[in-house]
């Protein structure tokens, strides 16, 4: 295959990814020099987000009721969710980064406890070592949430604006 042709193929298009890069080095800069606005700004932004999502849940009931009382609960919990973050856009501002911390550090403890089990059973001391690092960092991370919590912006911000970078170099060469 040529690189025409490889061009040609059918995907996501390369000024969508460009663009796409553009929005998270905006995003990313803009955590960077004022985290406290711009998280209390994508927080609500998230809210809405859950709130509308919930509402697109509970009208595709009606369309495929497929798995209904999932897509119900989904969309009761979304609505839920999505006002509770828009009528306290102060303490959602703090309650999103704390739970997002929260389920990196209690996530990070069982990938780490799956991954010792796994080089137990026989699949390399590689991945041992990244379940024990797995496990240190859950614990880093529960136990010094406060400090994690406030980091949080900067460290996406700082992920934002390298995934940015790398989406738009990324996007010429699609092109």
């Amino acid at each position: 295959m040529t690189t025409a042709e490889a061009t040609a193929s059918p995907g996501t298009p390369w000024w969508l990814v460009l663009l796409e890069g553009i929005v998270a080095i905006v995003v990313g800069l803009l955590l960077l020099s004022s985290p406290a606005m711009t998280t209390a700004v994508l927080v609500q932004v998230l809210g809405i987000y859950w709130f509308i999502a919930g509402i697109f849940q509970i009208v595709s009931i009606f369309i495929d009721s497929t798995g209904w009382g999932w897509k119900l609960f989904a969309g009761i919990v979304g609505i839920i969710a999505g006002l509770y973050i828009i009528n306290h856009p102060l303490l959602s501002t703090v309650l999103v980064p704390a739970t997002v911390v929260l389920l990196l550090g209690i996530g990070g403890l069982v990938i780490g406890v799956i991954n010792l089990i796994r080089a137990f059973q026989g699949e390399g001391w590689g991945i041992g070592l990244l379940g024990v690092i797995s496990i240190i960092l859950g614990i880093v991370l529960l136990s010094h949430q406060f400090i994690a919590t406030l980091s949080l912006p900067l460290t996406l911000g700082i992920l934002a604006v390298i995934g940015g970078i790398v989406a738009v170099i990324q996007a010429f060469r699609l092109r």
